[in-house]
């Protein structure tokens, strides 16, 4: 399952002894919002983005031999966020990076790292028109990222095996949490090894792939923390997590990693996922997707949005380049490349109406162009990796591998980021 990927240590490590790249910054240089020239941008490794990547790229240097843009991917490792972190200290940051999580920047901000985009001349107007309400993305009532693209969290299933399991693929009535559980039951007693197989691992984003997106729909969309303090110990997120918590119960889903690609392999009928996953099984499995499910089956639940951002980096020399190079990138014709090339929703009001025909000779994505209506994020918050990161470990010890209760698992989350969102 694609996560954040990200830089290695020992890829940061590297930057910082190179120094800066075109565009960039070295230890001690300030970025100026006025300089022009070239700039440098990091992309994600994902194929499909590299190639809508190089393509802007390629059309806006044509146009712009003084003030060209050079981008790499982001290498390959453990934590793009410890990279980037470590990129910021040393003043070697590149211009933009396409690939922002949102729960990063409030540390990013902290750190002294970023750029406020609002500062530039129409910015908020320019984010605000594009992304509609976008009030979640900012930090101190100024933008420091632009919203960028989403991939919606659904339940994406191989209707093989649904039917194998006696399940209508075409419609599955799986939209209530009893019936979720009846039909996962349904699947395993059917010879499939897990009906569902969340990752079981510690990294502080999975529950944005197991939890999170349960309980926004569960809560219309609630958020992990409002107003500075945490929301999650209540009925609601007990309700998730016991929900959960009957699957590794039950053996319905592994406490486990898989040591493949569990649905490529068959291992599992159905994964948490968004709409950037359906190339990865256009060749292999038929999947189908309907959303997550609620305790009372609610039409057109909110989920996890799992966006990405775009964030300019104070290392940055030359900052008006940068953003205009942020505006072209992220334009009507730039977005609508960025979702043929890669399935992936622009973070655009209207997107439907704006990108019609490719919805319409694309059908197995309009599900997620639909399901962006109807989307939450992560809060902006202090500490905000620290914090998911603490949630994560009180919900494996008591959901996953059963060595606390509920209840302590629930009031000692809220207490540790409670704590963390006020220092």
């Amino acid at each position: 399952m694609k996560k954040i990927r990200a830089v290695a240590l020992i890829g940061a490590v590297a930057l910082v002894a190179t120094g800066c790249s075109a565009g960039g910054g070295g230890e001690g240089d300030a970025g100026s919002a006025e300089g022009t020239g070239p700039i440098n941008v990091w992309l994600s490794n994902n194929e499909q983005e590299v190639a809508w990547g190089t393509a802007v790229v390629e059309a806006w240097n044509a146009d712009h031999p003084d003030e060209k843009v050079t981008a790499q991917e982001i290498p390959a490792g453990s934590s793009s966020e410890e990279a980037i972190t470590a990129a910021i200290t040393a003043g070697t940051a590149p211009c933009l990076v396409y690939n922002v999580a949102p729960a990063a920047v409030s540390g990013w901000v902290k750190q002294g790292g970023l750029v406020d985009l609002s500062t530039f001349e129409g910015g908020s107007d320019y984010i605000t028109e594009r992304s509609g309400s976008v009030d979640a993305y900012a930090t101190d009532k100024s933008f420091y990222q632009l919203p960028w693209k989403s991939n919606p969290v659904m339940v994406m299933y191989n209707k093989a095996l649904f039917e194998a399991a006696g399940i209508d693929p075409e419609d599955p009535q799986m939209n209530t949490y009893d019936a979720f559980l009846e039909g996962s039951r349904a699947i395993v007693d059917s010879g499939v090894q897990s009906a569902i197989w969340p990752a079981p691992t510690s990294e502080f984003y999975q529950p944005w792939f197991d939890f999170y997106p349960l309980y926004l729909a569960e809560t219309d969309g609630t958020m992990l923390v409002e107003d500075g303090t945490s929301t999650f110990d209540s009925d609601a997120g007990r309700e998730v997590a016991e929900f959960w918590k009957t699957f590794y119960d039950e053996k319905l889903a592994p406490n486990e990693a898989s040591t493949d690609d569990a649905m490529s392999a068959g291992t599992t009928a159905m994964q948490l996922a968004g709409p950037w996953a359906i190339p990865s099984y256009a060749d292999t499995v038929d999947v189908g997707f309907m959303p997550v499910p609620t305790s009372d089956g609610r039409e057109n639940p909110i989920t996890f949005a799992d966006s990405k951002s775009v964030s300019m980096f104070t290392a940055c020399k030359n900052q008006a380049t940068a953003w205009e190079f942020l505006q072209f990138s992220t334009s009507v014709e730039s977005d609508g490349e960025l979702l043929e090339q890669t399935g992936q929703m622009p973070m655009r009001t209207d997107l439907t109406a704006t990108y019609g025909d490719y919805f319409d000779s694309n059908p197995n994505y309009v599900a997620f162009a639909e399901q962006a209506e109807a989307t939450a994020d992560v809060p902006s918050i202090p500490n905000s990796v620290e914090a998911w990161q603490a949630f994560r470990d009180e919900y494996s010890a008591a959901v996953i591998f059963g060595k606390n209760s509920i209840d302590d698992f629930l009031a000692n989350a809220a207490e540790k980021i409670d704590k963390l969102v006020a220092e």
